[in-house]
């Protein structure tokens, strides 16, 4: 039996996909899955020092890192209509000066905005489950937010000032490329790559299948314990992209590494 370091987050879409492999419910071809949970910009800053075997990294970091992981097709999140959204307590402020909480220096959600708007300069890492508190307090200007602060950000008296998936999608008309699932390439780990695809792509599918199985795994770990958000997380972050990135995915991977190339931040 092969013991494999697997790490993700604790947000729904990677519970989600993740359930059945780490419980039993398909035949995972005599790998042993060792699950390690930790926020996405911690597993991004761990990419870098090869600590895990397989990891879920954005796809900013996964451009950084390309030397040193190869992306597995299935497993990505990718979509239309679920980009990071940028809110404030008003939508009238200076990009030039106000302060902003991101969730990570090498999320997507950092590049996207780097993109959109490179005047934007005075920012501050933060957790992401406490960018939307910050900015309701008056710590922060602004917040890039991702995961479940899409749904919940009208709670924390914020009001959207760009939403940044549309963006891209206006600018490329390709799905947004948020996360990945990617392996190193050092060997042996490299040669487990066809087969950690299909034992994936089987796990995605099951979770299709059976809606409910992961449902108290979800839920366990998710921030936001209501179904409605949780179903909503999981609705938006989990398609076709994730059973395989095809032709168009890896399009709008190759058309975020050029731009990000263009813009001189790669």
């Amino acid at each position: 039996m092969t013991r494999l370091d697997i790490a993700f987050s604790t947000c729904p879409n990677d519970t989600f996909i993740f359930h059945a492999m780490l419980h039993d419910c398909i035949d995972t071809r005599d790998f042993r899955f060792i699950p390690h949970m930790h926020d996405v910009e911690e597993l991004n800053k761990k990419a870098f020092s090869k600590t895990f075997h397989v990891s879920k990294l954005s796809f900013y970091a996964y451009l950084k890192l390309r030397q040193s992981y190869e992306i597995l097709d299935a497993g990505s999140a990718l979509g239309f209509g679920c980009g990071p959204l940028l809110v404030g307590r008003s939508a009238d402020i200076s990009f030039s000066k106000a302060k902003i909480a991101v969730p990570g220096e090498y999320t997507t959600a950092n590049l996207l905005m780097r993109l959109w708007n490179p005047s934007i300069h005075n920012v501050e890492v933060t957790r992401f489950d406490n960018i939307l508190e910050g900015v309701q307090i008056g710590k922060y200007d602004a917040g890039l937010i991702i995961h479940e602060g899409r749904f919940i950000y009208p709670e924390y008296d914020c009001v959207e000032i760009i939403d940044l998936g549309k963006w891209w999608e206006d600018e490329t008309s390709l799905p947004i490329p948020l996360g990945c699932i990617a392996v190193r390439k050092d060997p042996p780990f490299i040669d487990y790559k066809q087969d950690m695809e299909s034992v994936l792509r089987n796990s995605v599918a099951y979770a299709f299948n059976n809606r409910d199985a992961s449902r108290e795994f979800v839920k366990f770990h998710a921030q936001e314990m209501d179904d409605q958000v949780i179903d909503g997380h999981i609705d938006l972050y989990v398609n076709n992209f994730t059973l395989s990135l095809g032709d168009t995915g890896k399009e709008a991977v190759q058309a975020l590494e050029e731009m990000a190339r263009w813009k001189q931040i790669l």
